[in-house]
């Protein structure tokens, strides 16, 4: 693993976390793109631990404020939300460790391709169609519990994490911004626990400090601008951009894949 391979590694996986297109597609098709070697599960751990890093630090003032709510005042605005959050984290957390074996049979670039086209017209659905009835702090019980078990498709590359949650969001009500601030809470339990997750396997493999570490700078760098862009830019436009990009990325890949 070059420097440089390390650095486009952060960066996928700085965008692909936090914007609804999937990362992990990102981190298995550039290496199928470019002729790279897999970056391996020392890699993964790497840029997991940036990332988790990123959305950690810059919600740390409400992370410390909802988690003081959640056990001194259970019932207030906050406290209820610190729970909603522990709630829809259960389900994703379950997927990810029954089917986490089953990943490989998901990693088909034909199929990735596939889950672009189908999430991108999803989240594009949900988004026109979606009302902005609730924001963040109405998020209700029935809401989180639904974004949290549709996290659980976020297994399949190509679906996304905050694509899918996201875009479930957007149909039960949620406003843009209030859905994403949501999605970002409670990304950062299940992207912690992903990496620590995997972390147990690379006991006995040899780390190449210099690019783990760059991986791990530059995921927690870009993922924490592109929290920051992605809700800034909820706030004037909805999720049409993404989901035009996610249309025509599918496509090349699809194309591609049949061309070889």
């Amino acid at each position: 693993m070059s420097i440089l391979q390390a650095i486009v590694y952060g960066i996928i996986q700085g965008i692909g976390e936090f914007l609804p297109i999937s990362s992990t597609a990102h981190i298995i098709l550039v290496p199928w793109l470019l002729g790279w070697k897999d970056p391996g599960v020392v890699f993964d751990v790497a840029l997991h631990l940036g990332t988790a890093a990123a959305v950690i630090l810059f919600f740390l003032k409400d992370w410390i404020r909802l988690i003081t709510a959640g056990f001194s005042q259970p019932r207030s605005v906050d406290g209820r939300l610190f729970w909603l959050l522990v709630l829809a984290t259960i389900p994703g957390g379950i997927a990810g460790v029954l089917l986490d074996q089953y990943m490989e049979i998901f990693r088909n670039p034909a199929l990735i391709g596939v889950m672009l086209i189908v999430m991108g017209v999803i989240l594009y659905l949900a988004d026109k169609m979606g009302r902005s009835d609730a924001e963040l702090e109405s998020i209700g019980m029935r809401r989180s519990i639904l974004v949290g078990i549709s996290q659980a498709l976020a297994i399949i590359p190509g679906v996304s994490r905050s694509g899918i949650t996201m875009s479930t969001g957007r149909m039960l009500g949620m406003t843009r911004e209030g859905i994403a601030r949501f999605t970002f809470l409670m990304s950062a339990p299940i992207i912690l626990a992903d990496g620590l997750y995997h972390a147990k396997g690379i006991g006995s493999v040899p780390i190449d400090r210099m690019p783990f570490i760059v991986a791990v700078l530059t995921s927690a760098i870009v993922g924490a601008l592109s929290i920051k862009f992605l809700l800034d830019y909820l706030k004037r436009r909805g999720f049409a951009i993404f989901a035009v990009y996610r249309l025509i990325v599918g496509a090349i890949v699809i194309a591609i894949y049949f061309i070889k």
